[in-house]
């Protein structure tokens, strides 16, 4: 009975085996490539040896894992390398999913970030001279520059009539991300011409190849275009509005009359100065000692406003103000009417369209190999997990496994640091709000004698902020020690209180600013504890040494 039992549980895990083989041999037939840069890309990855291209591509570990990327290390260069593929991956065959992740670790201000699909290398280029003008199939990715700031997806079709190779630009491709996070971008093309363009999982644009709507300029050119030979008649009127003819300017109107007159009833206000000037030269100006009047000419005070002015409601010749003349009126226009003789705007009649053909899908060139070919103002962009598929189930398992649990950790990352930084400004506010009334406090007149030792003591509470609890504490105290005294009074203080500091020790961050006051043989000492540096007061005798 046991040997029963352990046979058929031997029979069930081979099964489970055979069906995990099985459906791993499944998910790796619909892998056409994958790169995860695990390992080093020298020899395997081609660079170009464009003299050009001089920027230096690095395998290093994305900022925060251990996982590794490709790198590009150096700003404003460019840079191009590229991998061929070992079977070529051809769209024709029905649904292709080009997906990899990309990581601007110090963000994206100019640059590109997007890879190109290349055509086989019978279309004329050579993996060591990769450029620019390399042919492709598809463009796909992030860039941003200036007003540019898109994700890419432009395709490079061939005209069956002219043989020409024409760019086609996706319309309205959506947004780069702005942060430095690690993003997987993914196109997906249909058999059925669909293309979605998905961001982190999230479909961002769908659009269809052969319509007009989505693609600059269309892959299907339009059925009929205007006649490049139909010219406009000329009696042709495409003005909808004209000026009446038949109107006359009132004889009342009077073109001439100002928009703004001067205000006769306005009235000088009293107390005005009319001999006073507004502005004065400054009586404590002096001429510097090494003025030369030959060189630099008669020196001249500077000039500054005019005290006495500052009580009065102005100074210099009073003038009237101005209002606005209701007599004003303005350039006379004849009103306007519909035109008679419109015919609307003139165009072209529609021909039949020479260049016009059909298209039940695109003629996908095959993808032959993948490159990379950027310029960028920022180092740190990081390129990983780079695969082309034929399942978006198997693109959908990529993004799940390789990026969602690295993006999980950044966004944790961020959203602390954004936490820190807006607590951080919340204090920096609050701080801001109580010197700004201690400010004002050490203004009272009561707080006059006290006021340099005071304003003292908040620039130190200012720059050193591991004593500001501490300073701002014994401001209070100093402040409420002399409202007790106006309060209850007292005798007249031997000697005016004196605010001395003492032993500084940087190393331990600690600092003791000491009060003493003398005031009829009292000894009080008011000391803060709980490990701020502190600030201690003492009233009474001073003692002798």
């Amino acid at each position: 009975m046991e040997e029963t039992k352990r046979r058929i549980f031997m029979q069930y895990v081979l099964l489970l085996l055979i069906g995990c083989f099985a459906s791993q041999l499944y998910a790796s037939s619909d892998v056409k490539f994958y790169e995860s840069f695990d390992e080093k890309f020298e020899g395997r990855w081609i660079v170009s040896e464009k003299e050009e291209y001089t920027g230096v591509w690095k395998h290093a570990k994305s900022e925060g894992h251990d996982d590794y990327g490709l790198l590009v290390t150096e700003k404003a260069r460019k840079h191009a390398i590229v991998k061929e593929l070992d079977e070529l991956a051809d769209p024709k065959d029905g649904t292709v999913v080009l997906q990899y992740e990309t990581r601007l670790q110090n963000g994206l201000e100019c640059g590109g970030a997007y890879l190109k699909y290349l055509r086989p290398q019978e279309a004329g280029w050579i993996a060591k001279a990769f450029d620019n003008e390399s042919p492709y199939t598809i463009m796909f990715g992030p860039d941003k520059c200036g007003a540019t700031n898109k994700v890419h997806f432009i395709l490079k079709h061939k005209n069956p009539k002219s043989g020409e190779y024409i760019e086609h630009h996706l319309k309205y491709p959506p947004s780069v991300p702005s942060d430095k996070l690690t993003h997987v971008y993914t196109a997906i093309l249909k058999p059925d011409n669909e293309l979605r363009i998905l961001i982190d999982g999230e479909e961002k644009k769908k659009g269809n190849f052969l319509s007009a709507e989505d693609f600059e300029p269309p892959l299907v050119p339009a059925k009929t275009i205007p006649d490049p030979d139909d010219k406009k008649p000329e009696d042709w009127d495409e003005r909808a509005k004209i000026p009446d003819p038949d109107a006359k300017k009132p004889d009342d109107w009077d073109e001439d009359a100002p928009m703004e007159i001067e205000d006769e009833d306005a009235v000088k206000p009293e107390g005005w100065l009319d001999d006073e000037p507004e502005e004065v030269d400054d009586p404590e100006a002096a001429k510097p000692e090494d003025w030369d009047d030959e060189e630099d000419g008669e020196w001249e005070a500077p000039k500054i406003d005019n005290p006495k002015c500052e009580s009065a409601p102005g100074c210099g010749e009073w003038k009237r103000p101005t209002k606005r003349n209701p007599a004003y009126k303005g350039k006379w226009h004849a009103p306007l009417i519909d035109n008679p003789s419109y015919k609307g705007i003139w165009k072209p009649q529609e021909i039949p369209n020479p260049d016009y053909f059909e298209l039940e899908k695109p003629d996908y060139e095959p993808i032959a190999a993948i490159g990379i070919e950027i310029w960028t103002m920022q180092d740190g962009i990081l390129f990983d997990n780079i695969l082309i598929a034929s399942d978006e189930k198997v693109a959908e398992s990529y993004r799940e496994t390789k990026w969602k649990p690295k993006f999980e950790v950044e966004k944790e990352k961020q959203k602390a640091e954004e936490q820190a930084a807006d607590l951080s400004d919340g204090l920096k506010g609050f701080q801001k709000k109580v010197f700004d009334n201690l400010y004002k406090i050490a203004d009272v007149p009561f707080l006059s004698d006290h006021k340099p030792k005071i304003l003292d003591l908040l620039e130190k509470a200012e720059k050193q902020a591991n004593l500001t609890i501490g300073i701002l504490i014994s401001i209070v105290v100093v402040i409420f020690s002399v409202l007790l005294k106006l309060i209850f009074g007292g005798k007249k203080p031997a000697k005016t209180e004196e605010i001395e500091k003492t032993d500084v020790a940087e190393a331990s961050n600690t600092e003791e600013v000491t009060e003493e006051k003398e005031e009829n043989n009292e000894d009080t000492t008011l000391c803060l504890a709980g490990g701020v540096p502190g600030v201690t007061i003492r009233y009474g005798e001073r003692q002798k040494h």
